[in-house]
């Protein structure tokens, strides 16, 4: 992993924080608790802030960045699949953003909502709570239902874990011949 200050800031990381080797965060990025940050995946926070909260997933590959006056927000409790974009947007708490799903500026997304795998979401778009979107653009198509929440819960939850169990790895890699 490599963290880095921009313009004499650095990046507040949580020490509980799992940060994968060959991940770059720079600048004003402040990531919480129990999260983690995958494999290949970056994080500028070299034009407004990055605020990342407790048990957030950013999976392998994705790319996290900002326009001018729009910070880039991820609440407590969010998930964000593999090759994913997210530039200037909210996100509320325990949302999941689909695998190479592309949130653009001043978009919301509603809490416990999905952005559903390669969905575009426009900017400015304002994604209920608790539904799921599909298509480029984002079109709502259905409101979840608590089996989608119940499985939400277990994704996060099982990258909390897996999360605290590469940490362990990393700090005690295997030993080569």
């Amino acid at each position: 992993m490599l963290l880095l200050s921009f313009e004499n800031i650095k990046p507040k990381i949580h020490p509980t924080v799992f940060l994968a080797k060959g991940s770059v965060v720079s600048g004003n990025v402040e990531i919480g608790e129990d999260s983690s940050i995958w494999y290949n995946t970056v994080i500028r926070g070299d034009i407004a802030p990055t605020v990342i909260g407790k048990r957030v997933s950013v999976q392998d590959n994705s790319t996290l960045h900002q326009s001018p006056n729009n910070p880039l927000i991820l609440e407590d409790e969010v998930t964000v699949g593999h090759n994913a974009v997210l530039h200037s947007c909210v996100v509320r708490r325990g949302a999941l953003i689909g695998m190479g799903a592309i949130v653009l500026d001043r978009a919301e997304i509603g809490e416990e909502a999905m952005v559903a795998a390669g969905a575009l979401v426009p900017p400015g778009m304002k994604v209920p709570p608790r539904s799921l979107v599909v298509g480029n653009p984002a079109k709502v198509k259905r409101e979840l239902n608590e089996a989608d929440l119940k499985e939400f819960v277990r994704i996060r939850q099982s990258y909390v874990d897996k999360g605290k169990m590469y940490r362990q790895l990393e700090e005690s890699p295997l030993e080569r011949e």
